[in-house]
């Protein structure tokens, strides 16, 4: 079975890694993929939610902030090593790599993880922007199967960590601490 899964994976990664590879993905999904892309973005939303946001901003930023705070070490520290998955652009010949091959492990993805997280937080608060909360986190996750690093299977397991992990703290806000 374990087997089989990883033929899947295999599959769908080099259908969406090499045959949809094209010039205009090549350019922008390492400009989606790069952490240096969204850290001004993100503590822009966070200051300006601090700021201008009232309650409902100062709630929004502190789920945030716990909501990563759970997601990133948890796939970094505790599940990668307990899958030790390589990455394929370190397992597979012919991979579209668009960014520096990294030797970290692959699964699962903590780009998709951490922004899943985001984009479950601040959808919470901000239902009418939920669109392209989810847009922005599964356009970033893709990003990391085109540029090469994670196959489908990493993006969709980090995608369900992070949203388990802000549903988590949303759970907890909901019934302990405030009535939104």
């Amino acid at each position: 079975m374990l087997e089989y899964l990883q033929h899947i994976d295999t599959s769908l990664f080099v259908f969406l890694n090499q045959t949809l590879a094209n010039p205009v993905f090549d350019i922008i999904m390492p400009f989606i993929t790069d952490k240096k892309t969204w850290i001004p973005v993100w503590l822009l939303t966070l200051v300006l939610l601090l700021w201008k946001g009232g309650r409902r901003g100062r709630w929004a930023v502190l789920m945030a902030v716990l909501a990563f705070g759970l997601t990133d070490p948890l796939v970094s520290r505790i599940l990668k090593p307990l899958f030790h998955r390589i990455r394929p652009c370190n397992a597979l010949e012919g991979v579209h790599l668009l960014v520096h091959k990294s030797r970290g492990l692959s699964l699962p993805s903590a780009h998709a993880a951490n922004f899943f997280a985001l984009a479950t937080v601040f959808s919470y608060f901000y239902r009418r922007f939920r669109w392209i909360l989810w847009s922005m986190a599964a356009l970033v996750a893709y990003s990391r199967i085109a540029v090469g690093v994670h196959y489908p299977f990493d993006v969709l397991s980090g995608a369900l960590v992070g949203i388990l992990s802000a549903s988590f703290w949303i759970l907890i806000l909901k019934r302990r601490i405030i009535q939104l």
